[in-house]
């Protein structure tokens, strides 16, 4: 690794840091529990049930964002940071500045995004085969 390079990764693992210490101090906050005010019209209960589904959503993301950024600064500490899980090439530096938590290249990363996708066509077909029979 260059000394750019170096440097470069030193601003990432303190924004990762200054990113964990954030999440965890949001995280802490929303532990406190929320009062349910009973509501007499049926759609504002379906409301606050909707917005309440969308809120431990945004908090699991938060959780296994967490988890993630504990990996990163591992994977710094251990100078395994920076490298590809899939083929084991050197993530470039400006997908990690894009996505610091990244554990793949971007080249490995556009692949498992296209096999997914060709996974999800496939589904409906077979599916879709498996009915008609």
């Amino acid at each position: 690794m260059t000394k750019s390079e170096k440097a470069e990764v030193e601003k990432l693992r303190q924004l990762l840091e200054k990113q964990l210490k954030d999440l965890q101090s949001d995280i802490a906050r929303d532990r406190q529990p929320a009062s349910s005010p009973a509501l007499p019209d049926i759609n504002d209960q379906a409301t606050l049930e909707s917005e309440r589904s969308f809120e431990l959503r945004i908090k699991d993301r938060e959780r296994k964002l967490v988890g993630k950024v504990m990996e990163a600064l591992k994977k710094i500490g251990d100078g395994s940071y920076g490298v590809c899980e899939s083929c084991g090439n050197a993530i470039g530096i400006k997908r990690l500045k894009a996505r610091p938590v990244t554990s793949y290249c971007i080249n490995c990363k556009s692949e498992m995004e296209a096999e997914e996708r060709r996974e999800e066509q496939a589904q409906p077909a077979a599916s879709e085969s498996s009915t008609i029979s």
